[in-house]
């Protein structure tokens, strides 16, 4: 595994959910800058699978793992809406809400239940947070759940992820007919700015 510096290696080292929000509370003011520095292709990527299998003005959206709201800013500019943020961070969440792009923003932390009704959300978006340090396998369920039947889900997968019980889950998922993935992409390097990064996919999973 690639040894990540600075905010970020700190934040893939977290032994706790508490810890990780203490963390990206601390990083918040600079993040956006720094992932742009470092070539950070999440955002674009989840984005284009999700304009290719829902129609643009769709809504509503959870941006899950919403993070400053870079993700935000890209939907609403691609008229989908509304979108409603959620994330562990409080100091994250504080910059996304100054975007203004947001119907609502919520603090949680994915892994866990999820305080949504079922089928709420027309298209789930999470990317990002299925990585070292983050949430697992554990985390799909729930936004399985709080996304309606014919809704897309868009995740975005770090390999070591994907190989310690993720690729399991979706193909349970799969032979069970709860989901069907419509699209999975070639591993890519998601911050290229960074040597030797672990390569990480990103799914289109339709919700049957």
């Amino acid at each position: 595994m690639a040894k990540h510096e600075g905010a970020l290696g700190d934040v893939y080292q977290a032994r706790s959910a508490e810890e990780v929000a203490k963390l990206y509370d601390g990083w918040a003011s600079s993040y956006d800058e720094e992932m742009a520095k470092a070539g950070y292709r999440h955002p674009s990527i989840g984005l284009a699978l999700l304009a290719r299998h829902l129609p643009k003005g769709s809504g509503p959206i959870l941006d899950a793992g919403a993070g400053t709201g870079l993700m935000g800013e890209w939907l609403s500019i691609m008229d989908y809406g509304p979108i409603e943020a959620l994330d562990i961070s409080q100091g994250m969440l504080a910059v996304a809400r100054a975007k203004n792009v947001y119907a609502a923003l919520h603090q949680a932390a994915l892994g866990g239940p999820l305080n949504f009704a079922d089928g709420v959300f027309a298209g789930v978006i999470s990317v990002g947070v299925f990585t070292t340090g983050h949430v697992g396998a554990e985390g799909l369920d729930e936004l399985i759940r709080i996304c309606r039947k014919s809704g897309i889900i868009v995740v975005t997968v770090k390999n070591t992820v994907w190989e310690n019980g993720f690729a399991l889950r979706i193909a349970e998922l799969s032979r069970g007919s709860l989901i069907s993935v419509l699209e999975e992409t070639a591993p890519y390097v998601s911050m290229p700015g960074e040597v030797g990064t672990t390569p990480s996919r990103a799914l289109a999973i339709k919700i049957l």
